[in-house]
């Protein structure tokens, strides 16, 4: 039997049964991690999320499962695999590779990506602070390095601020609301121009080369995307000045 997406395995694990609820599936993996344990009560229910996370927790004796409803019309495999998952990281037990390589085959499914991309556009909310900041404008940053390194060409995306001055995350780029955020660290006298603009100039890369799928891998920084930020003429100066921030 053809099994493009890789949902079934023939390596004598055990597959869902394709009539189980979700509840009896989760009911089983469950048995199977903890034979000894009781069950306690359980209730699975799908969520109207903003992404595909799915969240798993133990309260007052019971155990809540809150799905993405994006996985509501998932194969049975898939709610397995993902049964393992959370109930491994729950009580803390090594998940078996092909768990998580099933689930990551589903969700990096072209008709996957399309829908998540899709929710995340619909339901998600986006703050958005606009390119002004107290001391630098991300706009005036953006057009100069769009003049230097891409010709002028390159679409302007939203542009704003952080909410606060995060040192974990200096900055990110939103496809679905497509939307460059930066660390309000680097509005603020002092810090210098080199690190925000390398920052900028790396978020620019990923409107220039987007995330590639390729079966359960997902490739943020692909090799053209390295071999450009390499080409950056200050790289060594900025990550110096990350690095002390």
């Amino acid at each position: 039997m053809p099994d493009p997406e890789g949902l079934l395995d023939i390596q004598g694990l055990q597959t869902s049964l394709f009539f189980e609820s979700p509840e009896e599936i989760y009911a089983r993996v469950f048995r199977e991690l903890r034979p000894r344990t009781p069950l306690p009560g359980l209730r699975v229910e799908f969520c109207q999320f903003a992404n595909a996370d799915s969240f798993i927790k133990l309260r007052d004796g019971r155990l809540e499962v809150r799905m993405s409803d994006l996985l509501s019309g998932a194969p049975a495999p898939v709610i397995e695999a993902l049964a393992h998952i959370l109930l491994g990281k729950l009580y803390r037990k090594t998940v078996p590779r092909v768990y998580s390589h099933r689930y990551r085959m589903y969700l990096n499914r072209r008709d996957m990506r399309r829908q998540a991309h899709l929710v995340r556009q619909i339901r998600g909310r986006k703050f958005v602070s606009g390119p002004q900041g107290e001391h630098r404008n991300l706009e005036e940053i953006f057009e100069r390095l769009s003049a230097r390194f891409f010709d002028g060409l390159m679409g302007r995306p939203q542009l704003g601020w952080s909410r606060g001055k995060s040192r974990s995350m200096l900055g990110h780029y939103d496809p679905s609301h497509n939307a460059i955020i930066i660390s309000r660290i680097f509005d603020q006298r002092g810090v210098p121009l080199t690190g925000l603009e390398y920052v900028m100039f790396h978020e620019m890369l990923h409107l220039r080369y987007p995330v590639e799928h390729c079966g359960s891998r997902r490739r943020v920084h692909t090799p053209e995307f390295q071999a450009e930020e390499k080409k950056y003429p200050q790289l060594k100066e900025a990550k110096e000045v990350l690095k002390h921030l």
